[in-house]
């Protein structure tokens, strides 16, 4: 099972990790976490915005991507859109599979997609003013370590 969704509203962690892990117990043997947070100084604020009919696909397909080329048995991805201050949960990505290695491998994987290609806008809020957040080089090379099909991709 897959589960996507782009929040404009504080979403709990902990209760959607303890739901997975319940929804998933006696059928696999590892589930791996991904909980991330704004970063900043306190009272910076992180702003993201998108386009909700090409984010919302966009970040299926990959969850489609993942979830075959790894073989799970579930998958969970949430992120946040809208002002976020320093501290806050922004995204969290459950991957439940037999083994170990495929969930780390899934959740990694995932990640570098958010991180680089997901169609968000970043934007940082501080004293200084505002900039918008571009993802780096390091961001993209990281990405690129999963280009090789491996087999089991819907797409190979």
């Amino acid at each position: 099972m897959i589960h996507v969704a782009v929040l404009d509203a504080p979403f709990d962690p902990e209760a959607a990790s303890a739901a997975f892990r319940a929804s998933h117990a006696g059928q696999t043997g590892a589930v791996a976490s991904f909980l991330g947070l704004v970063r900043g100084a306190e009272g910076e604020m992180l702003e993201l915005t998108h386009y909700p009919a090409l984010t919302l696909p966009m970040i299926e397909r990959q969850a489609q991507v993942a979830f075959a080329r790894f073989g799970l048995t579930g998958l969970t991805i949430i992120h946040r859109v809208g002002r976020m201050a320093s501290g806050e949960p922004i995204v969290l990505v459950l991957a439940a599979a037999v083994h170990r290695r495929a969930a780390f491998d899934a959740v990694d994987c995932l990640m570098d997609f958010l991180k680089s290609e997901a169609p968000f806008w970043k934007r940082a809020h501080g004293p200084d003013g505002s900039r918008w957040i571009e993802p780096t080089d390091a961001d993209r090379a990281a990405l690129s370590r999963w280009a090789a099909p491996t087999q089991g991709d819907p797409d190979s």
